[in-house]
């Protein structure tokens, strides 16, 4: 028996031996596939996780390749996920819930690292936070404060009696951010006007349908939405002069009147650390998933001002940052 022990000892022994010497040789390319749902913009997690990587000794095309991808909708999202399966990526990278769910769908086998995940317990991603469990790992947090964010719009625009919602039932998430944001509005004495969006064409038959003072603001309680139609949503509000929460800062830099969220850049330059371990020969299974929590207030003063809007002292003192 003593011999049989030793005899498995040796064997593991050298099988990490040989892994190890397969993520340190110089001929290897690494082949990471990464997919996000949202035509008109890239996560700045992208930039930080390249620039993460890039830090940690890895070089496109000398022994990474990146096979980047920005999708219109979730099936496109299941088609690259099958795709990266055929192909057989050692690694995926999976932006926000959308491509989690399309990459869960597709594989059990090749390691997943996900970011900007909202409640990726209840929605089976995981097994829990410590012990994910399975071949997805990574870092959850992508806000998630929906009442929260109706309490900063009312103080922003103390005149928000009647606030657009936009959501998808069809969203895991939306409808308990739904659930959430009418307990904040009955607090505040918000009346809003709920509105079902799943498509482009449904959010811009929403606006086309509204009158003049039918509502004091816009506010999409669907992760998907804010991340399939950001764009979109800037555009429409912005013609119709009404204040919109935008779900990161670059959003509010582009004419959004405020954000409430992470530092997605910083999100990125994290994972690149979970990315370097699995190619390293760690399971995503033992990598607890980390719960990004760092959220930041960003306010646009320049749109405030041109809605006529006056930011109180106290806000203007609590931000993380003013844009002017």
């Amino acid at each position: 028996m003593r011999l049989i022990g030793l005899a498995v000892v040796v064997a593991l022994s050298v099988l990490q031996t040989l892994l190890t010497a397969e993520a340190q040789s110089p001929g290897k390319i690494w082949r990471i596939g990464l997919s996000h749902v949202g035509l008109d913009h890239v996560p700045p997690s992208l930039d930080g996780l390249r620039e993460g990587l890039t830090a940690l000794g890895y070089e496109e095309g000398k022994n990474i390749h990146f096979d980047w991808h920005n999708l219109a909708d979730e099936n496109a999202a299941r088609m690259t996920a099958q795709a990266f399966v055929r192909d057989r990526v050692d690694l995926i990278v999976a932006f926000e819930n959308q491509t989690v769910r399309a990459v869960k769908a597709a594989t059990t086998e090749i390691p997943v690292v996900m970011l900007h995940v909202t409640a990726p317990v209840e929605n089976g991603f995981i097994k829990s936070f410590p012990h994910p469990g399975g071949n997805i790992t990574g870092f959850a947090g992508l806000g998630d404060k929906p009442a929260k964010e109706v309490e900063l719009f009312k103080e922003l625009v103390p005149q928000l009696k009647r606030l657009l919602v936009l959501f998808d039932a069809g969203d895991p998430v939306s409808l308990r951010w739904l659930a959430e944001v009418r307990q904040a509005a009955t607090k505040l004495k918000i009346d809003l006007v709920e509105r079902q969006t799943s498509r482009r064409a449904d959010v811009e038959r929403v606006f086309a349908a509204l009158k003049p003072r039918d509502v004091d603001g816009v506010f999409a309680s669907s992760p998907d939405i804010r991340t399939k139609f950001p764009a979109l949503l800037l555009q429409l509000a912005a013609s119709r002069r009404l204040p919109l929460q935008g779900h990161r800062r670059e959003w509010v830099e582009q004419g959004a009147l405020f954000s409430y969220n992470l530092d997605l850049y910083s999100v990125g330059r994290a994972a690149a650390r979970y990315v370097d371990k699995i190619l390293k020969g760690t399971k995503p299974a033992d990598l607890p998933v980390e719960q990004s929590s760092q959220l930041q207030l960003v306010i646009n003063l320049k749109t405030a001002n041109a809605l006529g809007l006056t930011i109180p002292q106290s806000l203007l003192v609590r931000a993380d940052e003013i844009i002017q």
